[in-house]
């Protein structure tokens, strides 16, 4: 006879609610900024702070370098807080908050290339390459919207955090290898 009560079998099925619930949240927002991109019909104009740049297209390609960087960072120190990076010992005290800044530093620095990608330029199909930047770039804020609400719900798998972090990082690097990198490739800017 087993001995399992009611209530053991209702925990799995309580914390399936949460995570339908936030991964339903970032799709929606991923959905919706596609949906606008592609219906809004872009206006080709620069944004108005251009600040330090010789173009608009180039401060989007520095912004979203400069993003990938704190990025990259978000992985590393994750992988330490979690204690997934071999031979790094424990983590120290200002990891935590370091990982917190530099994600706010890589989502404030997408921002104005996000806004102008969508706002000027629309939802692109053009060709392989902008179509692909175009599903990354929404793909990413839905996955950053995941990642945000799976740091407040409770009662979550534990691997949501991870898989949300790493598919917004996935989404980020798709966007930007789909647009800085290339950009850096065509305009002869030497990478070695």
């Amino acid at each position: 006879m087993s001995t399992t009560t009611r209530a053991e079998h209702a925990a799995p099925a309580r914390g399936i609610m949460p995570l339908l619930a936030i991964t339903l949240s970032g799709a929606l927002v991923a959905v919706a900024l596609g949906a606008y991109g592609a219906t809004h019909t872009p206006t080709g104009r620069p944004l108005a702070l251009v600040v330090g740049f010789r173009s608009m297209l180039t401060m989007k390609v520095w912004l979203a370098t400069a993003a990938a960087g704190p990025a990259l960072f978000q992985v590393f120190s994750a992988a330490w807080m979690w204690r997934r990076l071999p031979g790094a010992g424990d983590p120290p005290a200002w990891l935590g908050p370091a990982h917190r800044w530099s994600g706010t530093a890589a989502f404030l620095l997408s921002l104005p290339a996000a806004y102008h990608c969508l706002w000027s330029m629309g939802f692109s199909t053009f060709d392989t390459r902008t179509a692909v930047h175009s599903v990354a770039g929404c793909a990413c804020y839905g996955a950053f919207t995941t990642k945000m609400l799976a740091l407040r719900v409770r009662r979550l798998p534990g691997w949501t955090l991870p898989v949300a972090g790493g598919l917004l990082f996935a989404a980020l690097m798709t966007a930007w290898a789909t647009s800085s990198l290339w950009y850096f490739g065509q305009s002869g800017v030497p990478l070695r």
